[in-house]
């Protein structure tokens, strides 16, 4: 075994309280217990530890926000570095992987004669279909696009996710007996009233990637682009020798800004209205942005985008945090005569995405106040078969979290259909 992999699984204090676990991860993984056998040597069983939560490993060992996760809730961080718990993941999945540990998970009949459809084959749709294939469910993914991944495959740059890893990952899932439909759309052609009919459940998981917009000024000239759809599309303008602003501190702006750079940009300068200490994104991720030349302004905010027909300029203002009532974190606060100008050729706006209300209002869906799917406790959809989950209810925008939902929409199908089973 690797011996940095050794040093730093000794490293892990074993945590009798699992800090790590309980607070820090959205999926709740046995973070000590799965970290005591890779000190022991016995990585199979490191992997079925991991396995009882997850089966993203490979994926979320590399690109979840640790330090704001599992990591941020070391107890060897308080006065040091904690415990890299993504890379001893990652290793493990990765051995899992090519070692094919995954063969040896037990299926069970709970669920045997029961189909299942799942609209999505992002983090979420992936999750749920592989805990209900254990359960011994029939499973049938229905994807958009020729490929299974969603933000893995079209979001998530290559140069923090590698495809080859990806793929390995998708063929383990899809090895428990998972069928998959590609180019099927939901409100295109493929309907949800055929879903309910043909299936004992439907779980909708195709996300939220319409990005959000700003309603500012000149957000409708040519030049201007959404993070999401950047992305998602990899339809590039060309970059060569032009300046470009991204807006947003998250990690699709941060995604944005170094794909950007990397397609030969100039100048790649990323405004975020709250400081540095506030931005969503991984710490990684914006220090590799720094050390890739993209500038950084921080406590400003984009008012205008100028220019005739295309982005010729852009207007901001600087920001000041203050603390309001009722408020837990501080608000930004334009400071009033504070506006400049900035030359610009490009702006990406990555504040943030939503539900794609069309396909919603196509097949009769019915939204909550903040727009997202109005779902019960259960997650299921009142007087009906069909479950959704992640993004697509609300779920908090990161991989896991939405691997999380997947997870928890597979128990709730679960209990629904062994009520039916019973009646």
């Amino acid at each position: 075994m690797d011996e940095n992999i050794v040093k730093k699984a000794n490293y892990c204090l074993n945590c009798a309280n699992k800090p790590c676990s309980q607070k820090g991860c959205p999926l709740s993984n046995d973070i000590p217990t799965f970290i005591k056998y890779v000190k022991e040597g016995n990585l199979q069983s490191a992997y079925e530890t991991l396995s009882k939560t997850t089966v993203l490993g490979s994926i979320c060992g590399r690109i979840c926000p640790h330090k704001k996760q599992c990591e941020g809730s070391c107890i060897r961080g308080i006065k040091g570095e904690p415990v890299d718990i993504g890379g001893l993941e990652s290793y493990v999945f990765d051995v899992a992987l090519e070692k094919g540990y995954y063969n040896n998970i037990k299926k069970e009949n709970t669920l045997k004669g029961k189909k299942v459809a799942v609209v999505g084959g992002g983090p979420a749709g992936l999750t749920c279909s592989s805990f209900l294939a254990r359960k011994g469910a029939e499973v049938t993914i229905y994807e958009k696009y020729e490929k299974l991944g969603g933000i893995l495959s079209h979001g998530i740059p290559e140069f923090r996710l590698d495809e080859n890893i990806l793929e390995k990952t998708i063929n383990a899932i899809l090895s428990l007996g998972i069928n998959v439909e590609y180019n099927k759309q939901l409100g295109a052609n493929l309907k949800l009233e055929d879903l309910k009919k043909g299936y004992d459940a439907v779980f909708l998981a195709f996300g939220a990637n319409i990005p959000r917009k700003m309603m500012i000024e000149g957000e409708n000239l040519e030049g201007v682009y959404g993070g999401n759809t950047l992305l998602e599309t990899q339809n590039h303008p060309n970059y060569k020798e032009k300046s470009v602003a991204v807006i947003g501190g998250g990690n699709v702006a941060m995604d944005c800004a170094r794909t950007i750079k990397r397609l030969g940009a100039k100048r790649v300068v990323v405004i975020y209205r709250r400081s540095e200490a506030e931005m969503p994104a991984e710490e990684k991720e914006i220090q590799d942005a720094k050390n890739e030349k993209i500038e950084f302004l921080f406590q400003n905010n984009i008012t205008k985008i100028l220019g005739d027909k295309k982005v010729e300029k852009i207007e901001c203002i600087k920001t000041e945090l203050l603390q309001k009532e009722g408020e837990t974190r501080k608000v930004p606060v334009d400071i009033e005569g504070s506006n400049y100008i900035m030359d610009m050729d490009y702006v990406v706006m990555a504040v943030g995405s939503k539900v794609d209300s069309k396909v919603l209002e196509t097949e009769g869906l019915q939204t909550s106040e903040r727009k997202y799917l109005q779902i019960e406790e259960n997650n299921q959809i009142k007087g009906t078969n069909v479950f959704a989950g992640g993004d697509l209810v609300g779920t908090t925008e990161t991989v896991a979290w939405a691997a999380s939902d997947g997870r928890k929409v597979a128990t709730q199908i679960e209990k629904y259909l062994q009520n039916t089973i019973k009646k």
